[in-house]
């Protein structure tokens, strides 16, 4: 049984790279569907996309690294050598150790962030309704929840990192004095706006809105903070309200466009907009950082905020790699083990198979009224005769050198209790 991963995250690929492959939880299905039918033998497949990575995970008879490699290029509308430049690919062990790191938070642009978890666990299910999720990949991300648990619980690998969210808030701090005077508005009402909302709220803001496509979700989130719900389509003409904005849709093109921002700038009369954009794809159109009274930021500008207690950090990640090698060692170990599951399933249909034989010509036996103790003798004669018929045919077989080689291996096999 062969594992793979393909992938590309913040490490490989550029924001706008990332931006086109980035699936829709609502596209998985479709797209697993129409990756497993690129390849020869339809294999388990799991697609795992976040703001900062996109990967397939799979699990078949035989890897098929290139396939699904051709497959993510088309999807995203790039060649097979670009998609190579920016993406990595793993086999077995090492695949496994990728999603034990990832689902530790060990890989991700924040260190030990606890939000990927929740994102697998999306994809797994996503995975299982589409029917790609079978026995090695649902062993793998069980495995990976499980490491990821253990990391969590056992180290503090994230004690000492702070949240995009949080970084968003500090570097809105930096720009305003008193965030109490800010009009904050966000755009979206998925978990990653939930977050932000809540680090801002904790900051007591002038007000906050949300923006939404759908305003029964904007209101729900409204109502928790004591804000304002608006529609996007109303989000031109008002933008100029607020001071700051943070954006994180599913929208796959931008919904804030350059010219939005000059119109509110020019009503603000220049007054400086502090806007963060976490959405990938873009939700503001990149040409707006150029702009002299906006301060824009992206996810990978909000890493650079991001910082750890060096030391600490370095304990507890040599702490967490150390579970995640135990995990993969395990894991493997049980795929190992998958391997030898057909010629198990041959043993025991054969051992059946004789039984049966036997017993139906024991049966007949005692049927003629055969003594029992005879009968039994015979069952168990005829038993331990159809056990050692390929053994002694392999002794007494080929030259010399084969006939050891089978000693050796029938000696270890039916006389190790005689030792």
């Amino acid at each position: 049984m062969a594992v793979w991963t393909l992938g590309i995250n913040h490490t490989t690929a550029p924001l706008d790279m990332r931006g086109r492959f980035a699936f829709a939880m609502d596209q998985i299905e479709p797209h697993l569907r129409g990756l497993r039918q690129s390849m020869a033998r339809a294999p388990e497949a799991a697609i795992v996309s976040t703001c900062n990575r996109t990967e397939i995970y799979c699990a078949g008879d035989a890897s098929e690294l290139e396939q699904t490699l051709d497959w993510l290029a088309k999807s995203g509308g790039v060649s097979p050598n670009e998609l190579r430049a920016h993406s990595y690919s793993l086999q077995d062990g090492q695949a496994a150790r990728h999603a034990f790191r990832v689902a530790s938070g060990l890989d991700s642009m924040v260190l030990g962030e606890p939000q990927i978890l929740g994102q697998l666990k999306d994809a797994v299910r996503a995975a299982d309704a589409a029917g790609a999720l079978g026995t090695t990949l649902s062993q793998l991300f069980q495995r990976s929840f499980a490491v990821a648990k253990e990391v969590r619980t056992s180290t503090e690998i994230g004690a000492h990192s702070i949240s995009m969210a949080a970084a968003a808030v500090r570097l809105a701090g930096n720009l305003f004095e008193d965030l109490g005077k800010v009009r904050v508005l966000f755009v979206g009402a998925g978990e990653m706006i939930e977050l932000c909302a809540t680090h801002f709220a904790a900051k007591n803001p002038k007000s906050i809105a949300i923006a939404n496509r759908t305003l029964e979700r904007g209101e729900k989130l409204a109502s928790r903070f004591g804000g304002e719900v608006m529609r996007l389509a109303d989000l031109p003409d008002r933008l100029h309200e607020f001071d700051a904005v943070i954006s994180c849709t599913a929208s796959t093109l931008p919904i804030i466009g350059l010219g939005a921002v000059e119109r509110a700038l020019k009503k603000r009369k220049h007054r400086p907009m502090f806007m963060v954009d976490l959405a990938v794809p873009r939700d503001i159109e990149p040409e707006v950082k150029k702009l002299g009274d906006v301060y824009l930021y992206t996810v990978d500008d909000l890493a650079n905020v991001v910082q750890t207690a060096q030391a600490s950090r370095q304990a507890a990640v040599a702490q967490a790699e150390a579970i995640v090698d135990a995990g993969v060692q395990s894991f493997m170990h049980w795929v190992d083990q998958r391997s030898a599951v057909p010629l198990i399933q041959q043993l025991n249909a054969q051992a059946d198979e004789w039984r049966a034989i036997e017993l139906a010509r024991a049966r007949k036996l005692l049927a003629k009224g055969e003594d029992v103790d005879a009968v039994l003798e015979a069952l168990s004669k005829g038993l331990t005769q159809k056990m050692l018929h390929g053994a002694m045919a392999e002794l007494h077989a080929g030259d010399a050198a084969a006939r050891e080689r089978a000693s050796s291996a029938i000696s270890h096999f039916f006389l190790r209790n005689s030792r």
